[in-house]
């Protein structure tokens, strides 16, 4: 028996109804060497174990004196120091700075004890045995104390954190150099659909390459997950319940691709709710594209129904599932992990949009005299190629029935 058409639901109805019915546990964790943590997740606050810098340094040529020995110089009316040495790079001073003295120093040499500040070398000039130093310097002035990078105890990276190379950086200079991290969630991703070849085959007529296995995979990717691609399954319910099953042992969340429309979604439904509690939570969002889309737990783990149409897939893959492995993955809520990369434009011609239900526009940057516009694609989403030429999306709220060319819109970028 067919069941009646779903009952959509709103997309933060969609987002509350998930998040009620799992619960996020912190992953396992590993350690590994910091040439391998790029865009990896810290399982743990990393402590500097010393302080960075170890010692107060200059940060420019010149020489490092006291700088109340400095006080009132001009060109008018300069100070005359005694030289008392010079402290070459990778040196450390063989004695402490008395007053009326100055070393010669060079950026990134070691402070003698005393000094407190360096004066650049242009506004100084060696008399004999003597330095004129012509302009006044405040204490700290052209040095880096020791600890002011890093100090020792502190956390320098912490828990959730997702690794960048300046963060690599910052443990290699405090000579940690493996750190733990948390595993990386598997993501299998399976391809539903009697009409569907693999990409390597010939379609004959009324078939199509598989695209979804490919393109739902480098997301996952991206996202610093691991894609278990699984292929192409039958729409049939035993061979897809079987297949399911296995592929949910073995992962941490499961993606199916197609089989959430009108046609086959009894099937893919079925499937689910036989495979375990609580079952299917959402069939239907009021989104476009991606309306049929399902969302269900199932004995402890996600899975998402995506549309077959490659420009849905990808679309609510961005907007619903990208976030979800991200948090799957140990990543600390904050602003740069949920908000994507935006800009702002104007809109190159007015959209219609139907209220009650959100939309999200595919739209390509056009730069012109006047500024950034942004241009809506328009075409089936079941077209990859619209998504190759958009560089973001637009939203248009469930409130609103459209836009007016002109209007300032917020692009988010892929």
């Amino acid at each position: 028996m067919t069941r009646e058409f779903f009952v959509t639901k709103t997309l933060e109805e969609a987002r509350k109804e998930l998040y009620a019915n799992y619960q996020f546990d912190l992953p396992k964790a590993e350690k590994i060497d910091i040439r391998k943590v790029l865009n990896r997740v810290a399982a743990e606050d990393i402590i500097s174990p010393v302080d960075l810098p170890a010692f107060s340094r200059s940060t420019m040529d010149g020489f490092a004196v006291r700088a109340v020995d400095t006080h009132g110089a001009s060109e008018q009316s300069p100070m005359y120091l005694n030289l008392a040495g010079e402290i070459r790079m990778g040196e450390e001073p063989s004695a402490a700075l008395g007053p009326i003295e100055t070393v010669k120093i060079s950026t990134g040499g070691m402070l003698p004890e005393g000094a407190d500040a360096v004066v650049m070398v242009e506004y100084t000039e060696q008399v004999g045995e003597q330095v004129e130093v012509v302009k006044a310097v405040a204490p700290g002035e052209n040095v880096v104390q020791r600890g002011e990078d890093v100090e020792k105890g502190n956390p320098i990276i912490r828990q959730g954190h997702v690794m960048r190379p300046q963060d690599i950086g910052a443990l290699a200079g405090t000579g940690i150099t493996r750190t733990k991290v948390f595993k990386r969630p598997k993501v299998a991703i399976v391809s539903t659909g009697d009409e569907i070849v693999p990409a390597t085959e010939e379609p004959p007529i009324g078939k199509i390459r598989d695209i979804n296995s490919f393109s739902l995979a480098a997301a996952v990717e991206k996202d610093g997950a691991i894609p278990v691609v699984v292929g192409i399954v039958k729409d049939d319910f035993e061979t897809l319940k079987a297949k399911a099953e296995e592929t949910l042992d073995q992962a941490d969340l499961l993606l199916l691709s197609g089989g959430s429309s009108v046609g086959t979604r009894d099937v893919t439904i079925d499937v689910i709710d036989a495979i375990g509690k609580p079952g299917v939570l959402v069939h239907g969002i009021s989104l476009s594209p991606g309306k049929p889309t399902i969302i269900a737990v199932c004995k402890g783990k996600p899975i998402f129904g995506l549309s077959g149409h490659p420009g849905a897939a990808l679309s609510v893959y961005g907007i619903l599932v990208s976030p979800f492995i991200r948090q799957l993955r140990g990543e600390r809520k904050s602003l740069s992990s949920e908000t994507p990369r935006m800009l702002k434009a104007k809109l190159d011609m007015n959209i219609v949009s139907t209220n009650g239900r959100t939309d999200f526009v595919r739209v390509q940057l056009v730069r012109k005299d006047d500024g950034l516009w942004a241009r809506p694609i328009y075409g089936s989403s079941g077209l990859i190629a619209t998504l190759v030429k958009a560089d973001g999306l637009i939203c248009i709220p469930l409130e609103k029935n459209g836009l007016r060319r002109g209007e300032e819109v917020e692009v988010a970028l892929f």
